[in-house]
């Protein structure tokens, strides 16, 4: 039966749903999006979180009286907050450690290995007690400069140069983020293990070899922290870049401006931003990394992560829920006083109309240009840092100490094949990931970008609520697998005999989109607090219903924002692990990741052989989704 012979009464029921709910979609979406995080996110959380504030089923502060006064976790600040009052003897302990320090010009040789003295000042300084949370920043800090100082060379080769294949790189450049962490350990020993790739490919010029790792845990630590967040990094800052509008570039230089002059003061305040969120958000990685630090540095390189995982381990709930809590605060003020800065800075952008390209390689006089040989330097360490440890891997599937073989695949396909359904199976994994990745994005993206457009001009409260939403990314792994376990899947006990328990799909799909959310949140708000609000007004003032205003206007607007994040939501769904493979326990819904450390429980060969089938299944899948959704992109 067609429209137009349905009754009259049913017509106008239809359109008055219609309407009612073009109305109240947003309503309706934050609602969904509220449930979500408070059955997913808050309620885990907050049941491991109040163990840091009983002891024996009474109220206290005692582990955090403990933990803030014990200079294992503090280290000279343990000082100031057991005797806050005593100002004069802190500032006078203070004056000491400056007077302490001293400079001189020696001459000493820099590099190690290398037996070559050059002029060197030295800088002494008294030894200061960080403690666990301060060698936790100190590493951090680290990694977070490594991982700029290496994304964003990264981002100004694929921002202004065309080459072959540079959208298929553009693409690949979000892999790294999908690894489980203790693949990106495997694939650091494979390449800077004793007997690793680089120490081959040094042996076939008689150099070393060089126990890197051994030497320099925490030199390698940081670089396989470089490893997870340059591209990070370079992805953020690339999409910056193209949406630098070049008609300002063209009129600074039609001013006056020399090319430097118009980069430093039009392209850079631009950037800025994204180089910015990428350092905020490397920073709070790596400042609550876990499995690298363990497998690389183990407990003589503990962070506080890794300490929480130990306290666990040896049931000291409370004190592990306190320190939680201390290192959850600290990242969430990070995340608040970023969101200040963009606030402010928000005005800076501009409407996209990105530069041409020019060509990489175009003649050999060119390829011979400085700028050109940096770029050939930069693809060297890259090569090194970024592909080395993925082609160890990739070689190490096809290798057994002694010699090719395609023993690890033959076992998978055996598995596949033969193996029992309660066995762990490499068809249902690679099913199972893409399946919860796609139903990750139609979750996570409507979540976050609700969360921006509630949040993009609704001034400090804005910011307030904007900051509380990113608390997947200021949450502890271990915190939060641990609250997972005690609340939704062992069940919270209700009235009447009943049980709150979630599993299975949609507990994972669930788990999967709070934790990407923030990344689709923190690509949109910035784009969304650039348009001019007079756009929006004339809308709703011809009637358009705040959902429409959103759909028709704003959101093609921001789309290249929105892609963006989708692709990032899709990587952390891939690459999720801690969640998964709590909620996955005893079922069928295990995950590529979930899989791969299944078989590392039995020998390595087949956890490196799936390890190499999730590069090649996440590489595909990124590089059809960069190129769908750059259709949208403006």
């Amino acid at each position: 039966m067609s429209l137009a012979d349905r009754p009259l009464v049913d017509r106008l029921s239809s359109g008055a749903v219609s309407a009612w709910l073009e109305r109240h979609a947003l309503s309706l979406i934050t609602l969904g999006t509220a449930a979500v995080l408070v059955v997913m996110l808050y309620l885990p959380v907050g049941l491991v979180f109040v163990e840091a504030l009983l002891e024996d089923g009474s109220p206290t502060l005692g582990h955090f009286v403990e933990v803030l006064t014990d200079p294992f976790y503090f280290g000279v600040l343990a000082d100031v907050f057991a005797d806050p009052l005593a100002i004069g003897t802190h500032l006078g302990s203070l004056a000491g450690w400056i007077a302490g320090i001293s400079v001189s010009l020696t001459v000493a040789s820099p590099l190690p290995g290398v037996d070559l003295s050059v002029p060197w000042l030295a800088v002494d300084a008294p030894p200061v007690r960080k403690g666990l949370f301060g060698f936790t920043a100190y590493q951090a800090a680290l990694s977070t400069a490594g991982s700029v100082a290496l994304g964003l060379p990264a981002a100004a080769i694929l921002a202004n140069y065309e080459f072959y294949g540079r959208r298929t790189l553009r693409s690949l450049t979000i892999l790294p983020f999908v690894l489980p962490g203790i693949m990106v350990a495997v694939g650091f020993y494979a390449m800077f293990g004793q007997t690793g790739t680089l120490n081959t490919v040094l042996g076939l010029i008689g150099v070393g070899p060089f126990a890197f790792i051994e030497t320099s845990p925490l030199a390698i630590v940081i670089l396989a922290h470089a490893f997870y967040n340059a591209p990070l990094v370079a992805r953020l800052t690339v999409a910056a870049w193209e949406s630098v509008d070049a008609r300002t570039v063209e009129t600074a230089r039609s001013l006056g401006a020399s090319p430097r002059r118009a980069f430093r003061d039009v392209v850079v305040p631009q950037l800025v931003p994204a180089v910015l969120t990428g350092a905020l958000l490397t920073f709070i990685f790596t400042f609550m990394t876990f499995p690298i630090v363990l497998a690389l540095g183990g407990l003589r390189l503990a962070t506080v992560e890794v300490w929480i995982y130990d306290r666990v381990q040896r049931l000291a709930y409370g004190e592990a829920a306190t320190l939680a809590i201390l290192e959850t605060t600290l990242s969430l003020g990070l995340t608040y006083a970023y969101l200040r800065y963009e606030s402010a800075r928000s005005g800076f952008s501009q409407a996209p109309s990105p530069p041409p390209r020019e060509p990489l390689f175009p003649d050999v006089r060119t390829a011979l240009s400085p700028r050109r040989l940096a770029v050939l330097g930069y693809g060297l360490v890259a090569l090194v840092l970024f592909v080395g440890p993925l082609a160890s891997l990739v070689v190490g599937s096809f290798t057994d100490g002694s010699g090719l073989t395609l023993r690890n695949y033959a076992f998978l396909l055996e598995r596949q094949l033969e193996g029992a359904s309660f066995q762990t199976r490499p068809v249902p994994a690679i099913r199972n990931s893409l399946l919860f990745g796609l139903a990750t994005l139609a979750v996570a993206v409507p979540m976050g970008v609700v969360i921006s457009v509630l949040t993009a001009r609704a001034g400090r409260s804005g910011r307030l609520v904007d900051t509380l939403a990113m608390l997947p990314l200021a949450v502890s792994g271990v915190v939060f697998g641990l609250g997972l376990l005690q609340g939704l899947v062992f069940g919270i006990p209700l009235p009447g005999g009943w049980r709150f328990q979630v599993t299975g799909t949609v507990a994972i799909v669930a788990a999967h989109a709070v934790a990407a959310y923030p990344f689709v949140t923190r690509n949109v708000s910035p784009l969304l607090a650039t348009l001019d609000p007079a756009m929006l007004e004339s809308a709703r003032a011809l009637g358009a219903s705040r959902a429409r205003a959103l759909v028709d206007i704003e959101l093609p607007l921001v789309a290249n924002g929105i892609v963006a994040g989708a692709a990032f939501a899709f990587a952390i769904s891939i690459g999720e692990f801690s969640s998964t493979v709590i909620l996955a326990s005893g079922s069928e819904h295990y995950t590529m990741p979930v899989a791969v450390e299944r078989y590392l429980g039995r020998r390595s060969g087949p956890a490196i052989a799936m390890g190499t089938l999730l590069l090649l299944v996440t590489a595909a899948s990124f590089v059809v989704v960069d190129r769908v959704g750059g259709r949208y992109e403006l």
